[in-house]
């Protein structure tokens, strides 16, 4: 189900002019067309759309589950496997340290990131969050999403995460879905 509660900041000029430059005429000529039971991410909207995940969510870290809800919010943008965020209550926040790095997305807003530590064993920036995100973002403020590349299992409902490819975006690939994915080689351009 879609999600638009209308909270979240107005974004500054220069994002909505970002925002207005954006096109989908780049489009590979080898997507995989989705069967029944399956989602294809080339039939995902740009600007993304934010939905209600029915499936629970998982995340295991040096053999803890360091976050595990029923109530995530996954984030489904053209040509990416979604990426799913949890409220805090259904983090562990003690795994949690705070680090001076920072980002920009022209659909969300400023991002702050995390290091996860457990037991003297850590994932440098493998979580971020949009404190204070822009419309129609805002009912994700302050809620977590993890690179599944960084932690040790992911599922979402009983499927194991592949992490998108690339490193660069935290995209989770669960079986029902058809690509390519950005961050293969040779997507650079989208």
């Amino acid at each position: 189900m879609s999600v638009d509660d209308g909270d979240g900041l107005e974004p500054p000029a220069w994002i909505k002019a970002a925002q207005a430059r954006w096109s989908d005429a780049v489009r590979p000529r080898d997507i995989v067309r989705a069967g029944p039971g399956q989602e294809s991410v080339w039939d995902y909207p740009r600007p993304p759309r934010l939905e209600r995940e029915a499936r629970s969510i998982k995340i295991e870290f040096s053999g803890q589950v360091i976050a595990e809800s029923p109530r995530a919010m996954r984030i489904c943008e053209t040509a990416s496997p979604p990426t799913y965020y949890l409220p805090p209550t259904d983090v562990d926040l003690e795994c949690l340290v705070a680090i001076e790095r920072g980002s920009v997305c022209e659909w969300k807003g400023e991002a702050a990131y995390f290091d996860v530590l457990v037991d003297n064993r850590r994932a440098p920036a493998a979580v971020w969050s949009y404190p204070n995100p822009f419309r129609p973002f805002g009912a994700i403020g302050g809620w977590f999403a993890f690179m599944p590349a960084a932690m040790d299992r992911c599922w979402v409902g009983d499927a194991l995460v592949r992490a998108q490819p690339g490193g660069f975006y935290g995209g989770w690939i669960t079986p029902e879905l058809t690509g390519p994915f950005k961050g293969e080689p040779g997507t650079g351009h989208w």
